[in-house]
């Protein structure tokens, strides 16, 4: 339909609506006059039959209601009638209008922020093909155990993927350490993907001798290659050995994170039983086959579950994999992340509310002035209903206002909020405000309308213009409920005390967090990850060698105190495992031998990180020739392991290994994991070795990549540039990478603690503002409906201080209600928070405490400019004017 014509069809309509509104009135008046007419002729006085007339006709505007029915109006004309009317009142009150537009906006806008995180985050499609049927499977399984579950389950089809492999790339230019995933051949086809240029895996190319391929991320494509298509079926250097790339694939594909840049095949090799079976244990991922569902793949998966361990070549615990199970790929994806993002959603919603009520107390006070308006209205015949419709109108009209400005604030709110979550944070990339967002801010403010608006509106739409005149002569001037009032300002303080409680109590398990000892000391340590190829450190003398000529060229450097490597950085994010044996601990029947986490250091790390010896002694260079070979435990290891005695002197033995070690010192615990526990749940204790003794990893290597830690007086970019200078010296294809500071380190540890205490300090303190200002409107209003009785007061010889009493009383009365309320709540609620804190109980007493004097302190200074306004009443003015 043109233009021109949808111009012609709304010009006919409105005025078809035009001529039939005169031709109504004009009917109306008609009969009206003929029945005055005939009342006249009965000799009745003229001014007798013209109001038996309207009498008999009832009311007008009712009337016209039924008329306007009868003849089949729509109600999407009514509809616009109200709208119309109500942007006329509120243009008519700018005041309120801004106040109202602003608060909404500020509750809608916080929740539309936090929805679009929700919304790409957990609610999202994947971007997959038939993305429904992609499921997660729970635990992780070796090679072998995969092959197996690969070939036996008829529910799904599955694929395996193990995250956390780097590879250097070499022979074009500065080498580059790449993050690589190693996946099963079937891993693209079951995501349905497939690549922008050339091919994934085919079918068998995870079969050892047949996995010397390589598929490409769009960003290396870009970035090292400089998208140049012919990089199809050429060869690149992966740790030194020779891949060829045969795809890219597109720059929107980054499963299983943003990091990765290169896809490689599995190598599986039944032949290697210890690479096979003890190697890297992967989550699963599966496609479930046409007419299976999740709990057929759940059953399947758990019946295999109960006969795997029978396929490894050595006892299983029995509770390897007991809660297996199958979910939704997209839940399983975002397990970690789902009870903080409800919990923000919970609290923004807590601030929506908060903002609702605010609303419906200016809209009660703003209703006693229309309150003779609305009598007249309905004394002229306009029912209950209609009045509602049209007051809820109005609010429902303010709350898209406030919608629209809310959305303007969540765009910007969103930016500041990814910023502040954690960059790993997965599927971050996807939240963005779009129609799904804006649906759900269109709704919201319908909704929030209707709730903040159904209060007034049926307050209002009860007023009759006799109790309305009746009270213009009592002087009381509107006949708002000071009960729903007052009730309303006691859940404003109830949800402003749960949420600065749960902000209190994050605030105090981040300080907590914040002063927990590591173990270590951070100060002036600059650390650098080393990675020559693992070829080059198939000879481990050759590793060995390198990294003493390393250490030996730095120590050198003026202004550098002291220099070591160690496997794994504490908060490194990093985890190297063995299984041990105790000497005289024998292992019980069905159980696997205790699994440590394993340091491996030069002499100087105890040193250069400042860890105490607690007894016994550290290494020394001495043990760098194995002979004896030596170990050291932490405090924890030695109390569970050697109870009531010291483990100095003790032996123990890396599975596999012939020769024992002896255990010569006792280290204070180190928070190696993250800074809420020492070791993950699964790992039982946590062990160092001399580097140089050849101990080795769980797949028989020597380890090569090794951080450097070192002490030192000089800037930090000087050092930077010649640490850089003497690696490249040594070995110009060995990259050195993730320079960065052990404060750094530390600060990075407490980043998704740090970013929920600051979005819930935020929600709190809007929360208190519009507390406050919910006070003090309500204090406001009935300082100015007491005028007159005050002012009676003060001439009858009332104290100032008399005044104050009663107006603070009321005050008071709000916030003892409101902050009892709010905490007994608390007590329940803040129990969702339990999986966020550290150090401090969901129900801290300090806490509850704290809060309930800082909300009586803010309510109290929300009291006080009404109440001063109370002490200055003249009684001869407030009199008068009444």
């Amino acid at each position: 339909m043109s233009l021109q014509t949808r111009f012609r069809f709304w010009v006919g309509a409105t005025l078809r609506r035009s001529r039939m509104e005169s031709e109504m009135d004009a009917e109306l008046r008609f009969h009206v006059e003929s029945f005055t007419e005939d009342l006249v002729r009965n000799g009745v006085p003229c001014a007798e039959a013209a109001r038996r007339a309207r009498i008999e006709f009832g009311a007008i505007e009712k009337t016209k209601e039924e008329c306007r029915e009868a003849r089949g109006a729509k109600i999407m004309e009514t509809l616009m009638q109200d709208v119309r009317f109500g942007a006329r009142m509120l243009r008519k009150s700018p005041g309120f209008t801004a106040v109202a537009v602003l608060t909404l906006a500020l509750g809608i806008g916080a929740n539309t922020a936090i929805f679009s995180l929700v919304d790409g985050i957990l609610l999202r499609p994947l971007p997959f093909a038939t993305s429904q049927n992609l499921v997660s499977i729970s635990g992780t399984f070796p090679k072998g155990a995969f092959v197996a579950l690969r070939e036996q389950m008829q529910s799904l089809d599955a694929a395996a993927y193990f995250e956390g492999h780097e590879f250097n790339l070499t022979g074009r230019g500065e080498p580059l350490r790449l993050s690589a995933v190693l996946v099963s051949a079937e891993f693209f086809s079951v995501l349905g993907e497939r690549p922008e240029i050339g091919r994934t895996f085919y079918p068998g190319e995870d079969i050892a001798g047949k996995d010397d391929c390589v598929v490409l991320s769009h960003s290396l494509w870009q970035e090292r290659f400089g998208a140049d298509p012919s990089i199809l079926g050429r060869s690149i250097e992966l740790e030194g050995v020779s891949r060829e790339v045969i795809g890219v694939m597109p720059a929107e594909f980054t499963f299983p994170s943003a990091k990765t840049q290169v896809w490689l095949p599995l190598h599986n090799d039944p032949r290697d039983t210890v690479a096979y079976w003890a190697g890297d244990f992967m989550p699963l991922i599966g496609r479930l086959r046409p007419s299976s569902t999740i709990p057929q793949a759940r059953a399947e998966i758990r019946m295999f579950q109960s006969r795997v361990a029978k396929l490894f070549p050595w006892p299983m615990p029995a509770d390897w994999n007991a809660d297996i199970s199958v979910v939704e790929l997209r839940n399983g994806m975002v397990t970690d992340v789902r009870g903080r993002l409800f919990l923000l959603l919970g609290a923004v919603g807590l601030i929506l509310l908060i903002a609702c009520v605010n609303v419906a107390n200016l809209a009660l006070s703003r209703a006693a002035t229309r309150e003779k308006e609305i009598a007249v209205r309905t004394a002229m015949g306009a029912e209950r209903s209609r009045v509602m419709r049209q007051l809820l109108t109005e609010s429902v009209l303010l709350a898209l206002f406030g919608g629209l400005l809310g959305v303007a604030l969540a765009i910007e709110g969103l930016h500041l909020l990814k910023a502040a979550l954690p960059a790993d944070t997965p599927r971050l990339a996807n939240a963005h405000i779009d129609w799904r967002v804006l649906a759900f801010t269109c709704g919201l403010a319908v909704l929030t309308g209707l709730l903040f608006g159904l209060a007034p509106a049926l307050h209002s739409s009860r007023a009759t213009l006799a109790q309305s005149l009746s009270a213009a002569t009592r002087g009381a001037g509107v006949s708002i409920s000071n009960r729903l009032r007052g009730a309303l300002a006691i859940a404003e303080v109830a949800f402003a005390v749960l949420l600065v409680i749960a902000a209190g109590l994050l605030i105090r398990s981040f300080v907590a967090l914040s002063h927990v000892d590591p173990g270590f000391r951070a100060e002036r340590v600059l650390t650098a990850r080393v990675t020559p190829n693992q070829a080059f450190c198939g000879e481990p003398s050759r590793c060995i060698s390198f990294y003493r000529e390393l250490l030996g060229r730095i120590q050198g450097v003026p202004g550098v105190n002291s220099v070591a490597v160690v496997n794994t950085l504490p908060l490194g994010g990093r985890v190297a495992k063995r299984s041990l044996e105790i000497e005289n601990e024998p292992v019980a029947p069905g159980n696997a031998m205790p699994l440590f986490w394993m340091d491996l250091v030069t002499p100087d790390y105890l040193r250069v990180m400042k860890i105490p010896v607690v007894a016994g002694r550290g290494f020394n260079s001495a043990d760098d020739s194995g002979n004896p070979h030596v170990a050291i435990v932490t405090t924890a290891t030695a109390r569970r392991f050697w109870p009531g005695r010291s483990p100095v002197g003790s032996h123990v033995r890396l599975s596999g290994d012939k020769d024992w070690r002896t255990v010569v010192g006792i280290v204070s615990d180190v928070r190696a994991y993250d800074l809420q526990k020492n070791v993950p749940d699964w790992i039982n204790g946590t062990i160092y070795f001399p580097y140089a003794t050849n101990a080795t990893l769980e797949d028989g290597r020597v380890p090569s990549d090794m951080t450097l830690v070192i002490q030192s007086s000089l800037d930090e970019s000087q050092l930077q540039n010649v640490l850089r200078r003497t690696i490249a010296d040594l070995n110009p294809e060995v990259p050195a990478s993730e320079v960065k500071t052990m404060r750094a380190i530390v600060s990075e540890a407490v980043s998704t603690p740090a970013s929920t205490t600051v979005l819930f300090v935020a929600f709190a303190a809007l929360a208190l503002v519009l507390g406050l200002i919910g006070i003090y409107g309500v204090l406001s209003f009935l300082v100015s409906r007491r005028s007159r009785e005050i002012g009676i007061r003060l001439a009858l010889g009332a104290q100032r201080r008399d005044v104050l009493w009663l107006v603070m009383r009321e005050g008071a009365k709000f916030s003892i209600l409101g902050i009892s309320l709010g905490l007994a709540c608390a007590l329940g609620i803040t129990r969702l928070l339990t999986s966020e804190l550290y150090g401090v109980s969901p129900a801290d007493p300090a806490t509850f405490l704290v809060t309930a004097l800082l909300m009586a302190a803010v309510t109290l200074l929300a009291c006080y400019v009404p109440t001063r306004r109370a002490m200055r009443v003249d009684p001869l003015v407030a009199l008068r004017n009444e």
